[in-house]
């Protein structure tokens, strides 16, 4: 009798796969309304930072494909901590989300303004264990003052190795050459990092971001090569 031949091996996860599981990992960790309440962590931190209504908790809650990891309130820039979400699959962690509190909604008090400006300035330039920062912008808009003074803050960390994306959220909201012009511009002012266009409607950028973020949280490992 003839032996039945071998099951075909499953193949490989896409890189995509990979980056998009691990996201999906992501779970509530600690938060903070001060630096100093922040855990000191050793792992890989990424922050998501940005102005209050650029779309930040949409992006964070379509990359880790989860409805309400990041508070999306209905008064843009009320939210004033700094949440942290934890990464890794079998419930062991080997990066960090963070998610920090909405800037330059013109609703919230100028002195509030100005204290979580402070906080996020000590937050981006002190962060020993920072590996990357994601800007999100929303293209229509362009780059605010405010996302210019940020820009400022972090330069001398993204010289110095420091990883950096700026995203533009809301994509679809453009047009073709819009969209091409828009990111043109982003790479000029990206200093260094790297620029992307996002939409969470269109499911647009979503797996690029994924797959970056993944090789910024794990430098040593490989993602596989056939769809990287």
């Amino acid at each position: 009798m003839t032996a039945p031949a071998p099951a075909a091996a499953a193949p490989a996860p896409s890189a995509a796969a990979v980056a998009s599981g691990w996201l999906h990992t992501a779970r509530f960790l600690t938060t903070a309304p001060k630096l100093e309440f922040l855990p000191a962590l050793d792992l890989p931190e990424i922050a998501f930072v940005g102005r209050s209504n650029a779309g930040k908790s949409t992006c964070i809650n379509t990359l880790t494909q989860q409805k309400q990891l990041a508070f999306a309130s209905k008064k843009p820039g009320r939210t004033q901590h700094i949440n942290l979400f934890a990464l890794g699959k079998q419930g062991v962690t080997d990066a960090v989300l963070a998610d920090l509190p909405g800037y330059g909604y013109a609703a919230v008090p100028k002195a509030d303004k100005i204290r979580w400006q402070q906080v996020m300035a000590n937050y981006l330039v002190t962060r020993e264990n920072l590996k990357g920062i994601v800007l999100l912008c929303d293209p229509r808009l362009g780059l605010t003052e405010l996302d210019g003074v940020l820009l400022e803050v972090v330069r001398p960390r993204v010289e110095q190795g420091l990883k950096f994306l700026l995203l533009l959220t809301k994509a679809d909201k453009l047009t073709r050459m819009e969209a091409s012009k828009a990111l043109a511009i982003a790479k000029l002012n990206a200093g260094g990092g790297e620029a992307m266009l996002f939409s969470a409607l269109k499911r647009q950028g979503i797996d690029q971001a994924s797959q970056l973020l993944w090789r910024w949280a794990h430098p040593e490992a490989a993602l596989p090569a056939a769809a990287q």
